[in-house]
């Protein structure tokens, strides 16, 4: 991901249904600082959310490995965002699985996917790549998800 994704991002991320179950679509702005955020990721982990193009580079979405809190413990996440119109075509799920793949080789020991309880097609997308609902927990905002995981 690069500066250069900002339009696709900003599509994306700024789009009401992709975005439903989060607190809000997100701001060019906001979507530059997300950017910003997977490129620092690169920097100090090597990984972060990668963009994902279908094998004619067509822009589909974004998925890849971020570290986020989990009811107070760290936590490798795989996490996806595929555009509205291609949803439903295993792409979140194909590089889901290359992301835990990934983990896998790095020697990380788990992987979680955390996600809205109600968000069933992103719980369908963990469960395919062998997740299994672990717990619900509250986030820093105090909304409840989701925690769906494995050992590697």
């Amino acid at each position: 991901m690069t500066d250069n994704d900002l339009d696709s991002m900003v599509a994306l991320l700024g789009d009401p249904e992709v975005m439903t179950f989060y607190t809000s679509p997100k701001s060019r702005e906001e979507t530059q600082g997300w950017i910003n955020w997977n490129k620092n990721n690169y920097a100090q982990y090597g990984f972060g959310l990668w963009i994902i193009e279908t094998l004619d580079g067509e822009f589909v979405g974004d998925c890849g490995l971020t570290w986020q809190q989990v009811d107070g413990e760290r936590a490798l996440e795989v996490g996806y965002h595929v555009r509205r119109d291609l949803q439903g075509y295993g792409y979140a799920t194909e590089a889901a699985s290359a992301c835990r793949e990934y983990a896998a080789q790095l020697g990380q020991p788990n992987l979680v996917a955390i996600i809205h309880p109600e968000n069933v097609p992103s719980q369908r997308v963990a469960e395919k790549i062998g997740l299994t609902f672990q717990s619900s927990s509250v986030d820093s905002r105090g909304q409840v998800r989701s925690v769906f995981g494995a050992a590697l």
